[in-house]
């Protein structure tokens, strides 16, 4: 009886390991496939919608702006439009660079010397989004001309 018995716990172990392994290969089965729809079907269509075309560009005169704890920074922009603010239509001439010269008097005109020259890449950073976000869309980029404190 005892043969009986052994025999009996191997068959149920062997059936309790052949039953962890399909459910694991299951679950890998179908962590894979989701992952691969994602990568396939979800991720292709959203970036391509998303990207904006670029279109001219719009330079702005260099402004002199006085800094918060003295010196000036003279900071020349010009702003990379999308192909839709650049077609306006006839007789459009797409956005001006009001907001930008404003957003750009009021991001540096706070600001300390040293923060110009050691922070600089947080500033312009931040002058960016400023920029983009105020122009709803028209604006994709901007460039920097010039950079000068004293």
């Amino acid at each position: 009886m005892s043969k009986d018995k052994n025999a009996d716990a191997e068959e149920t172990e062997g059936k309790g390991g052949k039953k962890k392994l399909m459910l694991i290969l299951l679950v890998v089965v179908l962590a894979a496939a989701g992952a691969g729809y994602f990568f396939v079907f979800k991720g292709s269509g959203e970036a391509a919608a998303e990207a904006p075309v670029a279109g001219e560009v719009l330079a702005l005169d260099p402004i002199a702006v006085n800094l918060a704890g003295g010196g000036y920074l003279k900071i020349g922009v010009t702003l990379q439009l999308t192909e839709e603010a650049s077609a306006g239509g006839e007789g459009a001439t797409g956005p001006d660079g009001s907001k930008a010269t404003d957003l750009i008097i009021s991001t540096f005109s706070q600001a300390q010397p040293a923060d110009v020259n050691g922070a600089r890449d947080a500033l312009k950073q931040a002058l960016k989004k400023k920029i983009i976000d105020a122009y709803d869309g028209d604006v994709m980029d901007i460039y920097y001309n010039e950079y000068v404190t004293q």
